[in-house]
């Protein structure tokens, strides 16, 4: 997968390697659709790759709770669809009440849920909690519980996804850079890239943080702040841990890979661009971000006081104002389809999202309620200094 043998023309251009790409490519060529794929980097190089991949509908804006509910269905059989084992894991979810102010969260979370169709459970003291996952502190208070919530490898889903749709004739491209979407009269032409350019009449932008970028010189605002989360991934421990953890003011989550490490993450914080090209080293995590990690891990996992931690890494997050990502055909360029904006939770989402976007473009409409992700709903909101295309 490289910039050699570009072709010239496309029915439509997908541009990111990430989870919503793919998945769009995979479904716009088994529909008959001849799309090729560009990543400026490698598959699932940006947030698809460094995300915690939990497989959640707990949690979810009641906006997001459909897509998130579709997606847990698909997810049930989508590694024999595509081929590959994506390490899919339906083990549940646990959301943790740490402190008496966090029990009443939860509480909330659950009655709110469950009105909504969502089958969630109250766990309502250490002793309930600790049926579920008795490697929990005794200090943890109360916890909400999804079984039918899950986890899943990143990168072997987004591999999967691009394997699959070039099974069906799409081209993926990586290491190729696009700078800049043609569109004139109203409609779209083509993308210029810089293995040269490319004419098609439709584009998908699912581009992470780049996604403002591409989107502003064809007179399209996308309000996106870029945070930045902090990964710890220990060696292999013992099965100790099923269900992926949460907590009640999401500044910890962590779960067990099926290798045995556990991959844990804190706070999104604020994160600004480098002045220079953005490289391994700029998304790097700070000492104080690990070592927030790592003490909230152990509050809540004391065995992990003496695990060894493998790797440490940091991802970015392309953040709307209000926590929802923009799903839409857009109203204002003709062929232009935008998933992006995803807040850090679009990883389950993505073999909806995938769906979504080939419908929008083959159909026109889609199959599940989108209106709440249109972009419009950000008109007059800001967002923070993103990259240019060339950065």
């Amino acid at each position: 997968m490289t910039a050699a043998g570009l072709m010239a023309r496309a029915d439509v251009v997908v541009i990111g390697g990430g989870i919503s790409g793919t998945a769009a490519a995979y479904e716009l060529a088994r529909s008959g659709v001849r799309a090729i794929l560009l990543e400026k980097g490698s598959l699932a190089s940006m947030a698809s790759g460094w995300t915690l991949a939990g497989v959640r509908q707990s949690g979810r804006d009641p906006a997001e709770l459909p897509l998130a509910m579709a997606a847990v269905r698909r997810w049930a059989t989508l590694g024999e669809e595509l081929g590959v084992d994506v390490e899919y894991r339906r083990e549940g979810n646990l959301r943790l009440a740490r402190t008496p102010e966090e029990v009443p969260v939860i509480r909330r979370l659950v009655e709110s849920q469950r009105a909504l169709g969502l089958s969630l459970e109250f766990l309502p003291n250490n002793r309930a909690v600790r049926q579920v996952a008795p490697a929990l502190a005794d200090t943890v208070l109360a916890a909400s519980y999804c079984p039918t919530d899950g986890h899943a490898n990143p990168t072997a889903t987004v591999e999967g996804f691009a394997a699959a749709a070039a099974r069906f004739g799409a081209t993926i491209r990586t290491g190729v850079r696009v700078t800049g979407i043609e569109a004139t009269g109203g409609r779209v032409r083509g993308v210029a890239t810089t293995a040269g350019p490319i004419g098609t009449d439709g584009v998908v932008v699912a581009a992470g943080v780049y996604s403002d970028a591409l989107l502003r010189p064809v007179g399209l605002d996308l309000p996106l702040t870029v945070r930045q989360g902090h990964i710890v991934q220990t060696t292999p421990l013992p099965p100790f841990i099923r269900p992926v953890l949460g907590v009640a003011n999401a500044d910890f989550a962590g779960r067990q890979e099926v290798g045995g490490r556990m991959r844990l993450s804190g706070d999104a914080e604020p994160w600004e661009w480098p002045a220079g090209p953005l490289d391994a080293d700029s998304v790097q995590p700070p000492v104080w971000g690990v070592a927030h990690v790592l003490a909230r891990a152990v509050a809540v996992l004391p065995a992990l006081r003496t695990a060894r931690v493998a790797r440490v890494w940091g991802g970015l997050l392309d953040m709307t104002p209000d926590g929802l990502p923009v799903i839409e055909r857009s109203p204002e360029v003709e062929g232009l389809v935008i998933a992006a904006g995803f807040s850090g939770h679009g990883f389950c989402l993505g073999p909806v999202t995938g769906r979504l976007v080939s419908e929008l473009l083959t159909a026109g409409h889609a199959s599940l309620p989108i209106e709440p992700f249109r972009r419009a709903r950000l008109d007059g909101r800001r967002g923070a200094v993103s990259p240019t295309l060339h950065g």
